[in-house]
């Protein structure tokens, strides 16, 4: 993902790339959400499914702790009366943290069959629902309440090098790239 730039070059608030961050999950967990309903349309099973979808849960575990471990606590600091709301973000990350570890388990058992049937992906579609709408509450409940506070900071060490939580690649390939779905922001 390229550092967005305003026309005079300016580096674009870090509220905004967290928008865009948020974008680009929402539409790799579409894509795998698809992936799925596909498959379960009578379709191939997707070959790539269980890699995408564990490069996801990577991507949006990278991104969630970044937050926990960066973002919020320069946040908290900065901006004392956040700090309930930063608390409240914090345990939207543990449950979503939570459906991550029973859809990994869940696409353990699909790497292990040699052909799983539709009860295994109705299973995985279940919890990748409910991935989305914690997600959606989550990320629209954290975009109209600290964005405008991340937009205010200038922090020099995140413009030079993103932190986690602005990134949408893991070990420097891009997630859309690296599982076969499209391409990160």
């Amino acid at each position: 993902m390229e550092t967005p730039t305003e026309p005079n070059g300016r580096l674009t608030a870090f509220g905004n790339q967290l928008i865009e961050v948020h974008l680009w999950l929402r539409e790799e967990l579409d894509r795998l959400r698809a992936d799925v309903d596909s498959y379960l349309d009578g379709g191939a099973r997707p070959r790539e499914l269980r890699a995408h979808c564990l490069t996801f849960c990577s991507a949006l575990s990278r991104h969630h702790t970044g937050e926990d471990d960066g973002a919020f606590p320069v946040l908290a600091e900065q901006f004392p009366e956040l700090r309930p709301v930063l608390e409240e973000l914090g345990r939207d990350h543990q449950l979503v943290t939570g459906t991550l570890l029973r859809l990994e388990e869940l696409l353990g058992g699909l790497g292990a069959a040699a052909d799983p049937g539709p009860d295994e992906a109705k299973r995985v579609r279940s919890e990748l629902d409910t991935l989305a709408a914690l997600l959606e509450t989550h990320f629209v409940y954290e975009e109209k309440r600290i964005v405008a506070a991340l937009n205010s900071l200038s922090i020099q060490s995140w413009a030079g090098a993103k932190p986690d939580f602005l990134l949408t690649t893991s070990a420097g390939s891009d997630l859309g790239v690296q599982a076969g779905g499209g391409t990160g922001p």
